[in-house]
């Protein structure tokens, strides 16, 4: 038993790879039971619960979608009333918007950026489980409330006056602007982490312009959920101090103005887009670069072009305002800025094309993915660039037109990469592999019914069918188009229900996969499939963007202390190592930290002194979470 402690001091230079193995595993082990479980701090275990929740609220958000489609199947539907429609569309763009597309695409990289860079978890690990409890709490206060009937009703954008006290009234607006904070706390942690991670926690070697594109395309995206979100969390703060404390952010009357909140509201809305949309363009890159047996063409032109979005991101909020009275030169501005990035994204595209073009393309199912996610997204970047000009908004704005197009933009732009990113990251996460012979299925119905459900659309909105309108009489030209949707909505359903059997069956029973299964070339598959605990037996050591390929056998650095958790640190630019830090062991305090913010914020809706007497037990959390537990080198 002795020689089975740990000494003190000790260093995995010595130490063969049993021995190493043992030790590493007795510190970064995550034990069985409930109390482990939900004390964990291990990124991968986080992130596939952040990668199944998502996706619970996805196929809930889609339930929703199939009752709306049935309701405007045929004119004068009586199968749903006006104000449960209202709280069943409200839920659908609310749930799909923060419970779905930003956390699975933080989700995705919260599991693979700590294996992509080479480290054995993520920054701030405690911070990390702390932001899945609230990013939960968030999505289980949002559905309690639609199933006793207090869903919230004034649309995923709460509109004021119409979300405002005057108009708005009982809780229901209350639940949506809590909701918001508990989502943005969430995204906004995660993104923290992974700045961090990304800046300082890289494999020696892994200098800037060596690090995978999915990696790049999340620190783009980190920043602009950084920049973005305070935005909402003000907008929803604002909100709900004028409901609840009698403030007048919003009210005209009292020197307060509507459009405010269009504009905090936008500033976020339209860079959330691309927070959706980066994320995925990475997977895209990933994908196709494996695929093809090529680094993707232009890496430079593929970073400034995800950089260059970011930064564009910023400028185009106001095109979603064009019929709210603005002066003609903000109009023109954001006319022009909302035609120029198109830019980068068809860049993007054609270093796509081109890596494919000279490639050797080998067409599994992920890439079937990417190739429809390319050719969705540019029949929604056309779509986008008309919505741009200001007499064509003019003409559509608030029809169906604007619901294909965003629906294009989103699901084209956003789940095709994402559903390949499964397809493809699947075997690292179960060390199983997925059906080829179902996942061509599951493209060819997810395909099909996409464009079926959304293509009409447009025809709808250019036929003046207005959104967000529960029912239409039936002497409207618009009957037989929308019957149509809603029969495709089924396919498209169908598509997503097969999905979700292949990775049930998959999980259980699918085939072995091996450490690395695609032959890929980015760092991830250096490790076991699923990956041991600790990540990394030895730390890697690169040399080039595409490791596994240009290198007979990947080196490690040695150094690290086995006796406790142990982490590098390497320069922000070159990615020459500098320290070795600890990281902080599993802990139960991010989920009573959670707990008691939970109750804060949700004790909140009925009482403003709730922010007084709840602030006791979120200080009670936080001191056991940052009290002193030993030595002051071994505090992280």
């Amino acid at each position: 038993m002795a020689d089975d402690a740990p000494r003190k001091d000790l260093r995995d230079t010595a130490l063969d790879s049993a021995e190493l193995d043992r030790h590493l595993t007795s510190i970064w082990h995550t034990r069985g039971g409930l109390w482990a479980a939900v004390s964990t701090v291990d990124h991968k275990i986080i992130g596939r619960r952040y990668i199944i929740t998502a996706f619970v609220f996805l196929f809930m958000g889609g339930v929703l979608s199939l009752l709306m489609r049935l309701q405007l199947s045929q004119p004068e539907a009586r199968f749903i009333g006006p104000d449960r429609y209202n709280q069943i569309f409200t839920m659908h763009g609310t749930n799909m918007m923060f419970l779905f597309a930003v956390p699975v695409m933080e989700a995705m990289a919260v599991y693979l950026v700590p294996l992509m860079v080479g480290t054995r978890n993520i920054a701030f690990p405690r911070l990390n489980a702390f932001s899945y409890w609230m990013f939960l709490a968030g999505g289980i206060l949002l559905w309690v409330a639609f199933a006793i009937d207090t869903g919230p009703d004034v649309g995923w954008f709460a509109y004021v006056p119409l979300a405002g006290p005057q108009y708005g009234t009982g809780k229901r607006a209350d639940i949506w602007a809590q909701m918001i904070t508990f989502t943005e706390i969430s995204a906004l942690c995660v993104a923290v982490e992974l700045v961090v991670t990304i800046f300082k926690q890289r494999a020696p070697g892994m200098s800037l312009d060596r690090i995978p594109l999915f990696v790049w395309s999340m620190l783009v995206t980190s920043f602009l959920v950084i920049l973005a979100m305070p935005a909402i969390m003000i907008a929803s703060s604002s909100l709900i101090l004028d409901r609840l404390v009698g403030t007048h952010f919003f009210n005209p009357a009292e020197g307060g103005d509507v459009l405010l909140w269009q504009h905090l509201f936008w500033f976020f809305g339209h860079p959330e887009v691309y927070i959706i949309f980066l994320p995925a363009v990475g997977m895209a890159s990933t994908i196709v670069a494996t695929f093809t047996g090529r680094p993707v063409f232009g890496y430079l032109a593929m970073v400034m072009a995800l950089i260059s979005t970011g930064v564009l991101a910023f400028g185009l909020w106001v095109h979603h305002m064009f019929v709210a009275g603005l002066p003609r030169l903000g109009e023109s501005f954001f006319t022009a800025s909302s035609m120029a990035i198109a830019v980068p994204a068809g860049l993007q595209i054609f270093c796509w094309l081109a890596t494919l073009w000279m490639g050797r393309p080998v067409f599994k199912t992920p890439l079937l993915f990417v190739v429809g996610f390319i050719i969705t997204f540019v029949v929604g970047g056309m779509t986008g660039v008309m919505v741009a000009s200001v007499p064509f908004d003019t003409q559509v704005h608030d029809t169906y037109f604007v619901v294909a197009h965003f629906h294009y933009v989103l699901i084209g732009g956003a789940v095709f990469p994402l559903i390949g990113a499964i397809y493809y990251w699947f075997p690292k996460i179960t060390g199983r592999m997925m059906s080829e012979t179902l996942g061509r299925w599951v493209f060819a119905l997810i395909f099909a019914g996409f464009h079926l459900t959304f293509f009409p659309m447009h025809i709808l909105g250019l036929a003046g069918m207005p959104r967000r309108v529960y029912t239409y009489q039936p002497e409207l030209p618009w009957s037989g188009l929308n019957m149509m949707v809603s029969l495709s909505a089924l396919v498209l359903a169908s598509g997503f229900l097969l999905f979700a059997i292949d990775i049930f069956r998959s999980a259980r029973n699918g085939p072995a996969a091996g450490s690395n299964p695609w032959g890929a070339a980015t760092l991830e598959w250096a490790t076991a499939s699923p990956p041991r605990c600790y990540n990394f037996r030895r730390m890697p050591v690169v040399h080039s963007g595409e490791p596994l390929w240009t290198e007979d056998e990947l080196q490690v650095a040695s150094g690290l202390r086995v006796d406790r958790r142990e982490l590098l640190v390497t320069a922000v630019v070159a990615a020459t190592p500098q320290a070795r830090e600890s990281s902080v062991p599993h802990s139960i305090w991010p989920l009573w930290a959670a707990v008691a913010t939970s109750i804060v914020l949700i004790w909140s809706i009925f009482t403003p002194w709730a922010v007084v007497w709840g602030s006791i037990p979120v200080a009670v959390a936080l001191t056991g979470w940052f009290w002193p537990k030993g030595a002051p080198e071994e505090e992280s």
